[in-house]
């Protein structure tokens, strides 16, 4: 199997501004997605950014950067334009590693691309995780995910899917019935994310503020399966970056995973 990791990183952000370069037990955030996704089976990890001060960190940590246009809409569409400068087949698959996701074990990507190498009716895979929490099941930003019998995605939305009818609980109980929450790492064919890219973001796609919504919108087929292994979230404010400084900052056990 033969794959490349892009890594979109953004300097932007909202809720915390310089993002990919915060420090984290003496490296950048994305230094230690990079070497993570580093340990992965991918031939190559690229970072792609639009910004020179992260041109410059990747520089200084020996990561290959490729310099994007800012105006992109989705980090799916920055991926697109990835594939255009390294003039990757139509076959070729392409894993987006988040850039916020410092924890991602290796073996999730490595599953991501195999899943979408073995599912050739598939422009797309990604991976999802059993909701158990009655607050994670109502969380607006928890994406929930439902799929077929065969591991195709129907739709994804931030509200409760599938929703129990006749449940009458209170809302920090979890009703009858699995749930499954979406997580984000795609592989794509790099085929599919020249298509993409042309396609003006979908009605859907802007409702739910959902990328991936483009691709069901124009019948595209996700394949979707349960993560082999726990994928921390990914850091989105203050609190989450404090947080993940605190398990980097734990004793490490014995034969742990990478």
């Amino acid at each position: 199997m033969s794959f490349i990791v892009v890594i979109p990183a953004r300097y932007a952000s909202t809720r915390l501004p310089g993002k990919p370069l915060s420090d984290i037990a003496g490296k950048s955030m994305l230094q230690h997605v990079w070497e993570r996704a580093g340990t992965s089976a991918a031939s190559e990890v690229v970072i792609a950014t639009d910004d020179e001060r992260i041109e410059a960190a990747c520089a200084d940590f020996g990561a290959r950067c490729l310099m994007t246009r800012a105006d992109h809409a989705s980090g799916t569409d920055r991926l697109a334009e990835v594939v255009e400068q390294l003039g990757l087949t139509e076959k070729h698959i392409v894993v987006n590693v988040q850039g916020d996701e410092p924890l991602i074990p290796s073996a999730v990507i490595d599953q991501v691309a195999g899943n979408l190498q073995r599912n050739p009716s598939a422009s797309m895979a990604t991976l999802c995780e059993v909701i158990t929490d009655a607050t994670v099941l109502r969380d607006t930003n928890a994406v929930k995910v439902v799929f077929d019998e065969n591991g195709r995605a129907l739709y994804f939305s931030r509200a409760t899917i599938p929703w129990p009818r006749d449940h009458e609980g209170s809302d920090g109980e979890m009703p009858e019935g699995q749930w499954h929450r979406h997580i984000g790492i795609y592989a794509y064919r790099a085929g599919f994310l020249k298509r993409y890219s042309q396609w003006q973001p979908a009605p859907l796609e802007l409702t739910e503020s959902l990328e991936q919504l483009r691709a069901l919108y124009k019948g595209e087929s996700i394949h979707v399966e349960p993560a082999c292994a726990a994928v921390p979230g990914g850091i989105d404010t203050p609190a989450d970056l404090d947080r993940v400084r605190g398990l980097f900052a734990q004793p490490r056990k014995p034969g742990s995973p990478d």
